[in-house]
Protein backbone atom coordinates (compact mmCIF):
# COMPACT_ATOMS: atom_id res chain seq x y z
CA UNK A 1 0.00 0.00 0.00
CA UNK A 2 1.39 3.59 -1.26
CA UNK A 3 1.66 6.42 1.14
CA UNK A 4 -0.70 8.69 1.53
CA UNK A 5 -0.32 12.38 1.24
CA UNK A 6 -2.33 14.26 4.16
CA UNK A 7 -4.90 16.22 3.21
CA UNK A 8 -2.64 19.60 3.81
CA UNK A 9 0.41 18.22 1.96
CA UNK A 10 -2.04 18.22 -0.93
CA UNK A 11 -2.83 21.28 -0.36
CA UNK A 12 0.27 22.70 -0.10
CA UNK A 13 1.18 20.93 -3.70
CA UNK A 14 -1.67 22.79 -5.11
CA UNK A 15 -0.71 25.60 -3.89
CA UNK A 16 2.90 25.59 -5.14
CA UNK A 17 1.39 24.48 -8.70
CA UNK A 18 -0.24 27.06 -8.68
CA UNK A 19 2.06 29.44 -7.73
CA UNK A 20 4.75 27.85 -10.43
CA UNK A 21 1.92 28.49 -13.22
CA UNK A 22 1.27 31.88 -12.51
CA UNK A 23 5.19 32.84 -12.54
CA UNK A 24 5.24 30.54 -16.14
CA UNK A 25 2.39 32.87 -17.56
CA UNK A 26 4.50 36.20 -17.34
CA UNK A 27 7.37 34.31 -18.37
CA UNK A 28 9.81 33.89 -14.80
CA UNK A 29 13.43 33.78 -15.78
CA UNK A 30 15.07 30.61 -13.53
CA UNK A 31 12.15 29.47 -11.41
CA UNK A 32 13.15 27.19 -8.38
CA UNK A 33 11.84 25.68 -5.34
CA UNK A 34 13.17 24.85 -2.17
CA UNK A 35 11.98 22.14 -0.34
CA UNK A 36 12.48 23.21 3.59
CA UNK A 37 10.37 20.02 4.87
CA UNK A 38 12.87 18.54 6.21
CA UNK A 39 14.92 21.60 8.31
CA UNK A 40 14.17 21.61 11.23
CA UNK A 41 12.26 24.82 12.97
CA UNK A 42 12.13 25.89 9.27
CA UNK A 43 9.82 29.13 8.69
CA UNK A 44 7.82 27.42 6.13
CA UNK A 45 7.73 24.12 3.21
CA UNK A 46 8.75 25.79 0.46
CA UNK A 47 10.32 28.97 -0.55
CA UNK A 48 9.77 29.63 -4.70
CA UNK A 49 12.63 32.39 -6.20
CA UNK A 50 12.22 33.82 -9.75
CA UNK A 51 13.62 36.88 -11.55
CA UNK A 52 12.09 39.15 -13.97
CA UNK A 53 14.10 41.87 -16.53
CA UNK A 54 12.73 44.89 -14.93
CA UNK A 55 10.15 46.50 -12.22
CA UNK A 56 7.27 46.34 -14.16
CA UNK A 57 7.83 42.60 -14.88
CA UNK A 58 8.83 42.18 -11.21
CA UNK A 59 5.15 43.15 -10.75
CA UNK A 60 3.49 41.74 -13.14
CA UNK A 61 4.78 38.40 -12.07
CA UNK A 62 3.75 39.00 -8.78
CA UNK A 63 -0.42 39.80 -9.92
CA UNK A 64 -0.31 36.76 -11.37
CA UNK A 65 0.72 34.72 -8.98
CA UNK A 66 -1.24 36.68 -6.76
CA UNK A 67 -4.55 35.87 -9.63
CA UNK A 68 -3.27 31.94 -10.47
CA UNK A 69 -3.67 30.95 -7.28
CA UNK A 70 -7.10 32.73 -6.01
CA UNK A 71 -8.57 31.51 -9.17
CA UNK A 72 -6.67 28.05 -8.59
CA UNK A 73 -6.85 27.37 -4.70
CA UNK A 74 -8.94 29.90 -3.69
CA UNK A 75 -6.15 31.43 -0.91
CA UNK A 76 -5.09 34.70 -0.56
CA UNK A 77 -1.12 35.66 0.61
CA UNK A 78 -1.14 36.13 3.91
CA UNK A 79 1.54 39.04 3.23
CA UNK A 80 3.17 41.01 0.54
CA UNK A 81 6.12 43.23 0.56
CA UNK A 82 8.05 45.04 -1.73
CA UNK A 83 5.37 45.70 -4.48
CA UNK A 84 5.74 49.24 -3.86
CA UNK A 85 9.26 49.75 -5.42
CA UNK A 86 9.20 45.80 -7.52
CA UNK A 87 13.26 45.21 -6.82
CA UNK A 88 12.24 41.92 -4.51
CA UNK A 89 8.72 40.87 -4.12
CA UNK A 90 7.76 38.85 -1.27
CA UNK A 91 4.27 36.86 -1.11
CA UNK A 92 3.65 34.82 2.07
CA UNK A 93 1.13 32.11 1.76
CA UNK A 94 2.50 30.76 5.10
CA UNK A 95 3.38 26.95 3.78
CA UNK A 96 4.60 28.48 0.33
CA UNK A 97 6.69 31.60 0.23
CA UNK A 98 7.79 33.27 -2.91
CA UNK A 99 10.54 35.59 -3.77
CA UNK A 100 10.33 37.73 -7.00
CA UNK A 101 13.43 39.70 -7.96
CA UNK A 102 15.05 41.77 -10.25
CA UNK A 103 18.26 40.16 -11.30
CA UNK A 104 20.79 42.05 -9.64
CA UNK A 105 18.85 41.78 -6.46
CA UNK A 106 18.87 37.88 -6.76
CA UNK A 107 22.40 37.77 -7.60
CA UNK A 108 23.19 40.00 -4.22
CA UNK A 109 20.88 38.34 -1.72
CA UNK A 110 21.77 34.41 -3.00
CA UNK A 111 18.42 32.68 -1.05
CA UNK A 112 19.25 29.81 -3.01
CA UNK A 113 22.94 29.80 -1.12
CA UNK A 114 21.59 30.60 2.11
CA UNK A 115 19.19 27.66 1.94
CA UNK A 116 21.69 25.19 0.67
CA UNK A 117 19.96 22.82 3.50
CA UNK A 118 16.99 22.23 1.48
CA UNK A 119 16.25 20.28 -1.80
CA UNK A 120 16.56 22.60 -4.70
CA UNK A 121 14.31 22.02 -7.62
CA UNK A 122 14.51 23.37 -11.20
CA UNK A 123 11.41 24.64 -13.35
CA UNK A 124 11.61 24.86 -17.24
CA UNK A 125 10.77 28.13 -18.69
Amino acid sequence: MGKRKSKTQENTTNLLGSIIEGLHKKKAKDVVSIDMTEIENSICKYFVICHGDSNTQVEALADSVLDTVREDTGEKAWHKEGLENATWVLLDYSDVVVHIFQKQYRDLYKLEELWADGRLKHYED
